[in-house]
């Protein structure tokens, strides 16, 4: 008989696996649009520096038997100290924080290690419990704002006006050549688009 719950709590474990996975696989939304900026990011672990500490004062504590008992205290503390130090730097990464335009008119901000991406890359943006950008081919972006242009073709004259301004923003964006057109391009869309 007890052989027969532990397969039954298998069986249990299993499909509820499976179930979680297609949640997953179900709630995560795909974008795909142009990298219009890519900047350099500096990210910290804390839970490094955390570990590191302990481990340093551990050490401290270590070193410290014998001694007398603020000795011991003064070899946890300086222990805790370096060790968070140490392993805060060695917790840095460098990432990446690209910026995509999405359908002409959304922006979406997405920060990763993956190095390679560039300006004007059509990408896809995955959303959802886990993020992600990938490269895309061109295709795909062409027919996103093919998408876009065709659900505005059937609006008010004044909200094609406002499209229109928007697109030719984002262009203008897309066309920026040096830090500062780039930020007064990018102000005029968000002032236009949003």
């Amino acid at each position: 008989m007890k052989m027969h719950w532990t397969t039954f709590a298998s069986v249990v474990l299993l499909g509820s696996a499976v179930v979680a996975s297609d949640a997953l696989a179900q709630s995560t939304r795909v974008n795909y649009g142009r990298i219009t900026a890519v900047r350099q990011v500096e990210l910290q672990n804390e839970g490094a520096q955390a570990a590191g500490a302990m481990v340093g004062g551990l050490a401290g504590l270590a070193t410290g038997s014998g001694q007398s008992g603020s000795n011991r205290a003064l070899r946890t503390l300086g222990g805790a100290a370096v060790g968070g130090r140490v392993a805060g730097a060695a917790g840095r990464t460098t990432a990446f924080e690209y910026t995509v335009l999405v359908g002409g008119t959304n922006t979406i901000r997405i920060v990763t290690e993956k190095a390679g991406l560039r300006v004007r890359d059509c990408v896809s943006v995955e959303t959802g419990q886990f993020n992600n950008i990938r490269l895309a081919a061109d295709e795909r972006c062409d027919a996103a704002a093919a998408a876009a242009a065709a659900a505005s073709a059937t609006v008010p004259p004044a909200a094609a006006a406002a499209a229109d301004a928007c697109a030719a923003a984002t262009q203008q964006l897309l066309d920026a050549e040096t830090d500062e057109e780039f930020d007064r391009a990018e102000r005029r869309m968000r002032l236009l688009c949003d």
